[in-house]
């Protein structure tokens, strides 16, 4: 990272970041003055001094070369697509490639994909390539996706860099408002999701998302550890339930415009909610083909609009006994 500076000597300190990165969120919005006097480095801001050890700047290993950039997209719009798609990531490290997410790129289109094997989120967005004609795959980790999207959201665009052969081969970079980041890739890739997506539905269920969003976390709260909780839907009405005869039962209704036949279906609450959550949207979109196969989660923004084809999160559903 590099930030703008008045500087009265040039010269490298190596410093503790994690001591340093503390310090600077605790100072106070005041000028600060960085100054070096043999092994020790001193850190001032108003009233503020602190005075760190300095390590030995050759035994900082050399940074990998960033790749040759690939090409670039408005930093909000990176963000919102790295979020939207990171919730879905596994986070079983013995099953790597699941905690990846896998970057396509065509031409002026990248497509973001993530799965944890009980969802599967999916953004595209268009973006600005260097060549018209490009063409690549990538498996980056989802946390330091994430991460780079959320420090890079304060400049406007940001450069992709995604290595070829030869200098920076394996590696990705990310750069943005004054940060480079570059990171490994994962080997290996996802499963071929997109033959997983429906394509024809026998319902579809429209819901304002703030109401459905509430009733799914309050009838949640009677749904013992990994239990689902239960959607019927009818014409108009959608009743959420969770709980069991023998224990706590929680029972919600909310307005819902249904398309097509009565269905019953149950989802873990934590990945309907992560869904719900990442639609981003007023409304939203459940298309169904059977209460056994997975669903299709998409936003609208309005009830009587289309469906936004950019997102979609596709949720298995929880079989239900008896």
């Amino acid at each position: 990272m590099s930030v703008e500076t008045e500087v009265e000597e040039e010269g490298t300190v190596l410093v503790s970041g994690r001591l340093l990165a503390d310090i600077c969120r605790a100072l106070p919005n005041r000028p600060v003055e960085i100054s070096t006097d043999g092994v020790r480095a001193t850190v001032v801001c108003g009233s503020s001094r602190f005075t760190l050890h300095t390590l030995p700047v050759e035994e900082y290993p050399s940074l990998p070369q960033m790749p040759n950039a690939t090409g670039t997209v408005p930093g909000e719009v990176f963000a919102s697509a790295a979020a939207q798609v990171a919730i879905a990531a596994g986070r079983d490290d013995t099953l790597p490639v699941l905690t990846g997410v896998r970057i396509e790129i065509e031409g002026d289109t990248v497509t973001l994909a993530s799965t944890d094997r009980y969802r599967f989120a999916v953004r595209e967005f268009l973006w600005k390539p260097e060549n018209p004609e490009a063409s690549a795959v990538a498996l980056v980790p989802a946390k330091t996706l994430l991460d780079t999207a959320k420090a890079l959201t304060s400049g406007d665009s940001v450069t992709i860099a995604l290595s070829g052969s030869g200098a920076g081969e394996g590696l990705i970079g990310f750069e943005g408002a004054g940060r480079r980041t570059t990171t490994r890739l994962l080997e290996g890739d996802l499963p071929k999701y997109r033959t997983l997506f429906p394509t024809e539905f026998n319902s579809i269920a429209v819901i304002e998302t703030a109401p459905f969003v509430e009733a799914v976390k309050r009838v949640a709260l009677v749904a013992e550890r990994n239990t689902p909780v239960r959607l019927s839907f009818e014409q108009g009405v959608l009743i959420l339930e969770a709980g069991s005869s023998d224990d706590a039962q929680a029972v919600e209704r909310v307005d819902a415009q249904l398309d097509g036949d009565d269905i019953s279906i149950a989802f873990n609450p934590t990945f309907l909610l992560d869904g719900l959550s990442a639609i981003d949207s007023p409304v939203a979109q459940l298309s169904f083909t059977t209460s056994t196969k997975p669903a299709l989660l998409s936003g609208r923004p309005a009830v009587d609009a289309e469906a936004d084809e950019a997102y979609k999160y596709l949720i298995m559903p929880v079989r239900l006994s008896g």
